[in-house]
């Protein structure tokens, strides 16, 4: 993949918090951990939102114990549920549609992650052989996310989410056989939890599902690396270049640890917390 193909960059796949009611802050269940600082069940707002269904530690949650709220990303979700699906009710104004809304919402999240997803492997022009499979599932997706509040029950979104993994997993064989091949690098769902990859050449590497957490990454090239739902918690990326690398999202950025120096996708953001 050329380093100058953009990825997915729709604001419906962003999450806009100013437009949602709070939906990942009541909806989810926390449990108190060194990611969250309190147990909270689904449904049951956290004590942090306010009325405004803003949080009230936004700018403090690292050092407050919630540093799990920022690695997660709803990719729009919150804003599409709230705004399209129940149509602008908020569930305190019109509490009749909570439980619903907190419902729906983890499906809308799954629905808008695929969307993401499709949206990338649709960019990549080592694909296009499947360009045309791909926008139909796309198109798809984005029907399934249009069904009323009171549908969203009955819908396989399982069965769904295997049928797209199967078109990503053959999108990324197509896009990762344009990498240098000196050795295997088929790593799929590996154990490489601290693994010391300083400088390490991954370039079309199949990542997914691979365990890095607290993986020495500095240096790495992961040009056109598959990975997907790779767990980058406590990685160190200093100076990793990500560009061309394929499927990664702002949640897995977040929870990983990088500097000025770290090469990201254009589609991507570089977290706030991380070394400048």
């Amino acid at each position: 993949m050329p380093d100058n193909v953009q990825g997915p960059d729709c604001a419906v796949l962003r999450a806009d918090c100013a437009s949602c009611f709070g939906l990942c802050c009541v909806a989810l269940t926390l449990t108190r951990s060194a990611d969250f600082a309190i147990d909270k069940d689904a449904g049951e707002p956290c004590g942090n939102l306010q009325e405004d269904f803003r949080c009230g530690i936004h700018t403090e949650l690292r050092t407050r114990g919630f540093p799990g709220c920022t690695v997660y990303d709803c990719f729009g979700a919150g804003q599409r549920v709230s705004r399209e699906t129940f149509d602008g009710q908020d569930w305190r104004g019109a509490p009749r549609t909570a439980r619903q809304m907190f419902q729906v919402f983890p499906v809308m999240r799954q629905l808008h992650e695929l969307l993401w997803y499709l949206t990338e492997a649709l960019s990549l022009e080592a694909a296009r052989p499947l360009h045309g499979e791909i926008r139909r599932t796309l198109e798809e997706t984005e029907r399934l996310t249009r069904v009323p509040a009171d549908a969203f029950s009955d819908l396989d979104v399982a069965g769904h989410r295997d049928t797209v993994a199967e078109l990503l997993l053959r999108t990324s064989q197509l896009v990762r056989a344009t990498a240098p091949r000196r050795k295997k690098r088929d790593r799929r769902g590996a154990d490489l939890m601290g693994a010391r990859l300083k400088d390490a050449d991954l370039r079309g590497a199949d990542l997914r599902g691979a365990y890095l957490i607290a993986a020495d990454l500095t240096g790495a090239d992961l040009r056109l690396a598959d990975l997907i739902g790779a767990d980058f918690r406590d990685a160190d990326l200093s100076g990793a270049d990500l560009t061309g690398s394929l499927f990664l999202t702002q949640a897995q950025l977040n929870a990983a640890k990088g500097d000025a120096a770290t090469k990201l996708p254009p589609s991507l953001r570089r977290p706030a917390h991380w070394g400048r």
